[in-house]
């Protein structure tokens, strides 16, 4: 329970999407089916409104990083 506790001491943060950068090459939900899935049209959907734990938060980062657009951002809430 402590390792909880010391999670949620961290900043909340969201994953977006810019649905009009995107081109559904699908390596966000590839690389990070913690925080990210697909539609029927291959386009990410947003898995969690709000990213506390840590293990999200580097998921997130990490489709950050590998998406090609530049269509993903991490922002905090």
């Amino acid at each position: 329970m402590a390792a909880h506790d010391s999670e949620s001491q961290h900043d909340t943060r969201r994953l977006l999407v810019d649905r009009s950068v995107c081109a559904g090459h699908g390596m966000c939900y590839s690389r990070s089916p913690e925080v990210v899935d697909c539609d029927d049209a291959g386009y990410p959907v947003i898995l969690r409104d709000e990213l506390v734990l840590e293990e999200h938060i580097a998921a997130a980062e990490e489709a950050v990083a590998v998406c090609p657009e530049r269509a993903l951002t991490l922002a905090s809430s």
